[in-house]
């Protein structure tokens, strides 16, 4: 975005893994969850033999999907942090950088993205890379939040936070990243109160909804296909990013260690000396 001749990155904080895992627990979540989950069934077909990847925090919609895949990661940005997942087996989860995915080329049938494109630093990177893993007609579903919605209004949920987008931007996105937009759905009609009068009413307004303002949805969902009779130039580069392991903390030696290398007891410049060095130097 340009303003008065200077160029403006848009800066999008990934929504925190302790605050998306307690919205979905809470009862908004839940029946946010069940709106979003129908509008998916709507447009997601049966793949054999899929291999399913969910980008950001799409836990709670994998649960659903994984049962007729034969294999199914949850990939969390480090931006946002993990969890383990599922609890009842051996782990599929994994943090990543979504610039800097950890796949080979064309091994993914498709990826599910939920609360992630919103918050990409770069989206046309991301998409590209998506692009790069998609196997040959692989399909990608986009979760966002609607920028003519009243959730991306409200900042008590994960819906309200990050860079909303209208339809148009959405497709005009994926055609420039080589995807060609299809199916699409609309989820969220119903006002993000936490009252149990509006809660109650939810399934009418997901009904009337569909019908009278569909424009106004809290979120939109699109599915595209892997372009192939056109290809993206590839830029070498270097990774910009690195996982930084958290180190063990070492205490700084006293008088009381005893005596230094050279047989005499260690003075406060040796002291600060060996606090600064590695461990194994």
């Amino acid at each position: 975005m340009k303003s008065n001749g200077r160029l403006i990155t848009f800066m999008a904080m990934h929504a925190d893994i302790v605050d998306l895992r307690q919205f979905y627990h809470s009862e908004l979540g839940r029946l946010a969850e069940q709106s979003i989950a129908m509008a998916l069934s709507s447009i997601w077909s049966r793949l054999p033999d899929e291999r399913l990847v969910g980008l950001g925090y799409a836990v709670p919609y994998l649960d659903r999907f994984r049962a007729d895949t034969e294999r199914t990661f949850a990939f969390m940005p480090a931006g946002q942090g993990a969890v383990n997942w599922p609890v009842d087996s051996v782990s599929s989860t994994a943090l990543i950088f979504d610039e800097e995915l950890p796949l080979p080329d064309s091994s993914i049938d498709r990826v599910l993205m939920v609360h992630s494109l919103e918050f990409a630093e770069s989206p046309r990177e991301t998409l590209k890379e998506l692009w790069r893993v998609l196997a040959p007609g692989g399909r990608l579903v986009i979760v966002v939040p609607n920028r003519r919605g009243v959730w991306a209004r409200m900042e008590h949920t994960p819906f309200g936070s990050g860079r909303p987008y209208s339809r148009g931007q959405l497709t005009a996105l994926l055609r420039e990243t080589n995807f060609t937009p299809g199916a699409t759905a609309e989820a969220l009609f119903f006002p993000p109160s936490k009252l149990r009068a509006f809660l109650r009413l939810r399934r009418a307004f997901e009904r009337v909804g569909r019908t009278l303002w569909p424009a106004f949805s809290g979120v939109i969902i699109v599915e595209a296909q892997k372009r192939l009779y056109q290809g993206l130039p590839v830029a070498v580069r270097a990774s910009r990013r690195v996982f930084v392991p958290v180190l063990a903390p070492r205490g700084i030696p006293t008088t009381r260690d005893g005596v230094s290398l050279d047989g005499r007891p260690p003075n406060t410049r040796q002291i600060r000396q060996s606090a600064l060095m590695p461990r194994g130097v």
